[in-house]
């Protein structure tokens, strides 16, 4: 489906959507855990349903619901009995293939995992050796679906810490539920770091008492109950504001007259996209908070220099900002944006040249040169890739001519709700 953006200003006022990353973590906890839990969350997307939808077939029951104040939550039943075999479809989710993997080896259940769009040709690897090499047997990478049997041993595990967060953080939910006690030790850089931070706060909130002591993790076996190993349910829990998605509207706030306020941000939410308040500062943006509301106003830009390497999914709606901004701006150490729903380098470097931007490619990021604060409009495709799609929208705000988005569906992964939330 395409659409097209013609309005030079977005709505100034809009309450950032539930985290998707936190729900993630937290419904695989609940399904986990000894108890019911009641994960308040507004909001769900493509990629929360693929996981609530895998967690069900794994035998747990979660249903979403909602009380008598309007308030959205999930009610999670946790597995009660592990199931010898299953099979469940993980949409286009990374994050529901790489955390459920290896939480269904480590539970020795044989199953085969469905994937979508792109899913299936995006890396494993060294998540894939790990578990073939401590007692799981894999069909070969690309296989779809993806056959699992045997069971995930525990002992001590080591893994590069540049490669994909996801792959430590599956790890982490599943290694409680081997035979024993493990450790997991992360080398060379870490990279993605706030995403860690967020798995090891929801498995503490779950008291997995994992302890962290720099680069390596001590995971203790879960605690044995009702004939099962689980984590311990806080009964009721809470689905922070999203960062990430809240992005594309302070970066819009940067470049629309009059600015955005997004209400419902946690400033000190672990989850890292809380840095592109940061960047926007350093780009020159007027930025200004009052409690949970955080407003974005236009401003002079210019371009700076950006390690991408903790950020990644900033980086399109980031590189829209760039493209009106005076100067030069460097991205840098965005390699991994390679094998995301798109080519992400690829696929912004394509939307903002087909917009009439100055960009380019280089091996690990992008550079791109400011143009006269203006850039053309015209037709992009989103590439079936979320950010790309919200990315073009936020861009039709600095075009002289329409923006039409192919592929708009795409916003369905992360923000149903987008468009109504954008369009005035």
């Amino acid at each position: 489906m395409n659409y097209t953006f013609t309005a030079k200003n977005t709505k100034n006022k809009i309450n950032a959507i539930s985290s998707k990353s936190e729900a993630h973590r937290l419904l695989i906890c609940a399904a986990l855990s000894d108890g019911e839990t009641c994960i308040v969350c507004n909001d769900t997307n493509q990629d929360i349903d693929a996981t609530v939808s895998c967690l069900n077939a794994l035998g747990a029951s979660i249903i979403r619901a909602e009380n008598g104040d309007g308030e959205k939550y999930f009610n999670v039943t946790p597995i009660s009995e592990i199931p010898t075999h299953a099979a469940f479809d993980c949409g286009e989710s990374g994050s529901t293939l790489r955390f459920l993997l290896p939480v269904v080896a480590a539970l020795g259940i044989e199953c085969d995992i469905y994937m979508h769009g792109r899913l299936p040709e995006r890396p494993l690897s060294p998540l894939y050796e790990l578990l073939t090499e401590n007692g799981v047997t894999l069909s070969p990478q690309g296989s779809n679906p993806l056959h699992v049997s045997g069971r995930l041993k525990s002992g001590n595990y080591e893994i590069a810490g540049n490669i994909s967060s996801q792959f430590i953080s599956g790890l982490l939910f599943a290694l409680p539920f081997a035979d024993g006690d493990s450790t997991l030790t992360m080398t060379g850089k870490l990279e993605s770091t706030p995403y860690i931070t967020m798995t090891e706060q929801a498995l503490e909130c779950f008291e997995a008492h994992i302890r962290n002591d720099g680069n390596v993790f001590y995971i203790p076996r879960a605690n044995s109950c009702v004939g099962l190993n689980r984590f311990t349910t806080p009964h009721t829990v809470f689905v922070g504001g999203d960062w990430s998605n809240a992005a594309f509207f302070l970066c819009a706030g940067a470049l629309s007259k009059g600015g955005v306020t997004v209400c419902g941000l946690d400033v000190t939410s672990p989850q890292g996209d809380r840095e592109i308040l940061n960047i926007l500062k350093r780009m020159g943006a007027a930025i200004s908070r009052s409690g949970n509301s955080i407003t974005v106003s236009k401003a002079d830009l210019f371009g700076i220099e950006i390690d991408a390497s903790q950020i990644p999914d900033l980086v399109p709606v980031i590189s829209v900002v760039a493209s009106v901004a005076m100067g030069k701006t460097r991205i840098y150490n965005a390699s991994r944006l390679r094998l995301k729903e798109s080519d992400r380098l690829r696929s912004v470097c394509d939307m903002l040249s087909s917009l009439g931007a100055d960009i380019k490619e280089t091996e690990d990021g992008l550079i791109i040169h400011g143009i006269n604060k203006k850039l053309t409009g015209g037709t992009v495709s989103s590439h079936n890739d979320h950010r790309i799609a919200m990315s073009a929208a936020v861009a039709s705000l600095v075009c002289t001519g329409p923006v039409t988005v192919e592929g708009i569906e795409a916003v369905n992964k992360s923000y149903p709700s987008f468009i109504s939330d954008f369009v005035i």
